[in-house]
């Protein structure tokens, strides 16, 4: 994911009048191949292998942090603590307690800090929220929200840090996916009141690329049943995060049917939005949405976006935040919608720990 922020920074000029220039101008990592990758941008001047020398460095703003999952907490305090903000990789932590200490630390020294979830992003995410925040739904009667991958279908796939609790966390796939799911459902004020989880772990082992085998100790696939309330009535919601998704690649969807009017987006289709009216007869209607991205670029508005597109619009976004010029855009999410997450999953650990349906604190 450092490449790729490298290569948004890199075609940075495809926004049109976007007040804020980032430069990267410093990179970390312990594996020297993939450090050399970053001599090729022109902009870089400092090569690292510890990331304390890094935040240590003046012409240093913002750290992006791009880790497994254990290392965040001490990472993400380190940067805190070194004056720099932070946006952060997604979980924000490996549990919930790493959540809570790392965003106690930034709202105790005053430092800017959001989550990366590029999803929302999409012209059709942020339409079909911008319909279900201004009520145009009607009563709300389902809400499904959805990553889906699948290439840990294939059982000769080696392990890797992702399948395992030590490194990825207890949560598995909702760790490693889940606050994509979350996001926009949270930024709504859709957070469960309870739920019940059903959690899968399907395969237990996997090649060591050793000539041996490793235990895959992880959750590959979870799918959550919650209920929401909105407009003081209890609405179902269905979450779900599966590494192991039959005919799925990378897909994100959303879902919100009301009782007037209803919206779908997928990133199967990355340029159209689905919705649904009714009167005397029901429709689905299919409108093609094109570029119509927050922050105007130079591609024309007929071209259907794609995933370095969405990523740049929320580096736009993080940064006309923290410039104080976001204005009425879709921000990037925040510490306490990353808390929210895990408390999601913790609950979703202790359904499926015993086999009940819990309830949230709000």
């Amino acid at each position: 994911m450092g490449r790729e922020v490298a290569s948004a920074f890199g075609r940075w000029f495809a926004l049109v009048d976007f007040p804020v220039r980032p430069e990267l101008v410093a990179v970390c990592d312990v594996n020297p191949a993939a450090l050399d990758w970053f001599r090729q941008v022109p902009t870089v001047m400092h090569f690292d292998s510890d990331h304390r020398t890094l935040i240590a460095r003046p012409d240093v703003d913002v750290v992006y942090v791009a880790v497994p999952h254990d290392l965040h907490e001490a990472i993400y305090v380190d940067v805190l603590r070194g004056g720099k903000d932070l946006f952060a990789e997604k979980p924000f932590g490996i549990d919930l307690g790493a959540a809570r200490r790392i965003r106690a630390e930034a709202v105790r020294l005053g430092r800017f800090v959001r989550v990366v979830s590029e999803f929302p992003y999409f012209p059709g995410a942020q339409r079909a929220h911008d319909m279900a925040a201004a009520g145009a739904l009607g009563r709300i009667i389902g809400i499904r929200s959805s990553f889906l991958h699948s290439s840990d279908l294939d059982p000769s796939k080696p392990i890797n840090w992702k399948r395992q609790n030590a490194h990825c966390g207890e949560a598995g796939a909702m760790n490693d996916l889940g606050f994509h799911v979350a996001h926009l459902p949270l930024r709504l004020g859709w957070k469960p009141v309870r739920l019940h989880a059903q959690l899968q772990k399907i395969y237990t082992t996997r090649p060591d690329g050793k000539g041996g085998t490793a235990a895959c100790d992880t959750w590959d696939n979870a799918t959550l049943n919650a209920t929401v309330v909105i407009g003081g009535e209890p609405v179902p919601m269905t979450l779900e995060m599966k590494r192991m998704a039959p005919g799925e690649t990378n897909t994100w969807l959303f879902e919100a049917l009301g009782t007037d009017r209803g919206v779908r987006f997928s990133t199967k289709e990355p340029k159209t939005l689905w919705t649904f009216r009714r009167d005397r007869e029901q429709w689905w209607e299919k409108t093609d949405l094109g570029f119509g991205m927050a922050f105007k670029a130079i591609t024309g508005g007929v071209f259907e976006p794609g995933f370095p597109d969405v990523l740049m619009q929320m580096w736009a976004a993080f940064l006309a935040e923290r410039a104080g010029i976001l204005g009425g855009r879709f921000g990037c999410a925040t510490p306490d919608e990353a808390v929210a997450q895990h408390e999601i999953w913790a609950a979703a650990l202790e359904s499926q720990k015993n086999q009940t349906v819990v309830t949230l604190q709000q």
